[in-house]
Formats: structure tokens, C-alpha cells, sequence
């Protein structure tokens, strides 16, 4: 029996479930014809003792292996290797800048629209430049499309030249555009500057009982300062006094405005404010909080949310990776009018 241990590759920094890395690992083998037609593959148990794991996720890799025509198995005698003739999935590097509830909806869907034509290996940089930098580099050759999510918390102005050593036919930006990245590439995105002035004029119905408006900002930041700009731009427009919060803990929450949060920790410390300071929210102060998730809609009867639609934009980004196509594909922005407004 072969030591099929020699084509197995797992990547501890990789957060690519480890059943998908051994699936990988196994049609890479047989790709480079070190595993071949017939070959028996050791049982789930061996398996699973051999590289510590469970037997649950050796038998999800033999199922779907089945599944796929490369793998069948007879009763007492085990699995083997049915077929090596089979359609080469399109290997992938997907990289996102930090994990979240709303970019786990972009990733599920990605990954349900691709099926079992992608392979998938995910990576987060943490709003990281240097991290992203690196993995950049050191995986430049390795995979036929690049799929990036490009948000740092500095260099910003760098991070077109390393997404421009990206050949271009193989390169998705995805949420966000780069300034500076040249060429025909493809690209899912939000207009961030136009997304939030339509949203809340889409509001203004509501946002007329505020004297203020108020969006929590901090001054180090991913979010891009387009937003600020559609933000004021707005506020100019439509004659509402605004301000630009970068702490929120030493903000002292004032009756008749209405904050917009960006960020997930400031919506809880904002509502916790909202509660000691016994501001009724919806009423008194006005809430509205960036990207859905489905708890918004339910803490505090409902949280006021704009939002570009991530399922969608999941699902356009892989359709990008299979059709092999070059579009601008800008992703609608959406606003769940709930109780907090």
C-alpha cells in the first residue's frame, strides 16, 4: 500500500477547514500521478490515527471523494481510487482581512456557488499589511485566481503595488476597489461614498425627528474615509448638524441625535451608554448600525441597518472565478429600517 501521508499538506496559518485541505492534498497527488488508478486508500481508522484527526473528517474526504467519481469502496475491502480523470477544480487564495458574522455570509456563499469547482485555501491577514505582503509573495505562483479582500489599518498607500504583482487575469478585489491597481481584472464591490449618502437619504423621513447626526469613526481604522465623505456630503446637504466621534468611551450621548456605528463593539458599548444614561433608543437617541447580521434584528426590538448585500457579493465572486470573465460588479447597499431609528 502506498504511503499516501507523502501527499498530504496541511497548513496550520490557513484557516481552510482541514477536510478541504485533505481533499486537496489527495487530487493534487493524483494530479502529479503519485496516486494512481486502483490504488487503495488506507481505512478511515488508520487514517484518522495517522494524521490525528477525526474519523468524522476522513469520512466527510471519502464521501465527498465518492461523490466526485474519483473515489468508490466495496463492502469489508475499503476504498480506492476508482478515477483520475476528472475536472481540475480552480485553486484559489482567498484572503480576507479579519473574520466577522457578515463575512462569514460572503465566505459561505463563495464557497456553496463554487461547489466542487473550487479549491479553496483561506487565509486572514488581519488588516495586516505586512502579513498580507507576505503571503502575496510567497504564494504568487501557486494558484490561478486570487480573490482579495483589501482592508489595512496602515500602508494603505502601498497596497497597490503588491496587488499589482498579481497577474491580472487572476485577480478579484472584493468589497473594496484599490486606487493605483492597473490593468483587466474583475472586481465585487461597494461604492462606499455613494452607498451611505443614498442610505440615509433613503432615512431622512425618520432622521427629521434628530436635530444631529453623529457617525463613530476611529481614527485608526479599515473603514475607508469615502464613507466619511458621503456621510458629510448628506449631512450638507439636507441641513442636519453632524460630527465625526473617534472614541466612543468618552462620548456622553446627547437626546435628539442619531449615531451611526461602523463597528460591532461600538454598537454594544453605544447601547450600553444608551441604558445608563436611560436614553430610550428610537425615541430619545436614534441607532443605526453598519452591515446585517441576523442578531440586529433583534436586540432591542430591532437595530436600523445599511448594509451591502455579502451573500450576493459572495456569490458574484465566484461566479467571477468559474466564468473566467473580467467585470465591475458593484454590489447593491440596502437599509433594514427597524425600531432603533
Amino acid at each position: 500500500m502506498k504511503n499516501f501521508l507523502k501527499v498530504i499538506e496541511f497548513d496550520e496559518y490557513s484557516i481552510t477547514p482541514k477536510y478541504v485541505q485533505l481533499i486537496n492534498s489527495l487530487l493534487r497527488g493524483i494530479e502529479a500521478g503519485k496516486i494512481e488508478k486502483d490504488d487503495i486508500l488506507p481505512s478511515i481508522n488508520d487514517f484518522s490515527i495517522a494524521l490525528e484527526t477525526s474519523r468524522n473528517t476522513i469520512e466527510r474526504v471519502y464521501n465527498e471523494l465518492k461523490r466526485m467519481g474519483i473515489v468508490k469502496s466495496v463492502p469489508g475491502k475499503g476504498y480506492f481510487i476508482a478515477d483520475v480523470h476528472f475536472n481540475r477544480p480552480v485553486k484559489i487564495l482567498l484572503l480576507f482581512n479579519k473574520l466577522s458574522s457578515h463575512k462569514k455570509i460572503i465566505y459561505d456563499a463563495f464557497a456553496a456557488t463554487l461547489g466542487n469547482r473550487g479549491a479553496i485555501d483561506f487565509y486572514i491577514y488581519n488588516n495586516d499589511f505586512t502579513i498580507f505582503r507576505k503571503l502575496i509573495s510567497e504564494h504568487i505562483d501557486n494558484y490561478s485566481k486570487f480573490v482579495i479582500i483589501p482592508h489595512f489599518l496602515e500602508n494603505t498607500a502601498m497596497a497597490h503595488e503588491v496587488i499589482n504583482q498579481i497577474p491580472k487575469d487572476k485577480l478579484i478585489l472584493m468589497d473594496k476597489l484599490v486606487s493605483g491597481v492597473t490593468g483587466r481584472f474583475s472586481a465585487v464591490y461597494e461604492n462606499f461614498e455613494k452607498d451611505i449618502y443614498s442610505a440615509l437619504e433613503t432615512l431622512v423621513q425618520k432622521l427629521s425627528r434628530y436635530h444631529t447626526i453623529k457617525i463613530i469613526f476611529p481614527e485608526t481604522t479599515y473603514h475607508t474615509k469615502d464613507i466619511l465623505k458621503g456621510f458629510k456630503d448628506f449631512c450638507r446637504q439636507y441641513a442636519f448638524g453632524y460630527e465625526v466621534v473617534h472614541e466612543l468611551t468618552t462620548e456622553e450621548l446627547v437626546a435628539g441625535t442619531v449615531y451611526i456605528s461602523l463597528m460591532e463593539d461600538d454598537l454594544v458599548e453605544l447601547v450600553e451608554k444608551a441604558i445608563s444614561q436611560e436614553l430610550k433608543i428610537g425615541d430619545q437617541i436614534g441607532v443605526i448600525s453598519y452591515n446585517e447580521t441576523p442578531l440586529k434584528k433583534i436586540i432591542l426590538d430591532g437595530i436600523t441597518t445599511i448594509s451591502t448585500d455579502f451573500k450576493m457579493m459572495g456569490e458574484k465572486a465566484a461566479e467571477l472565478v468559474l466564468s473566467d470573465m473580467h467585470e465591475f460588479i458593484e454590489i447593491p447597499f440596502r437599509v433594514t429600517l427597524r425600531n432603533s431609528l
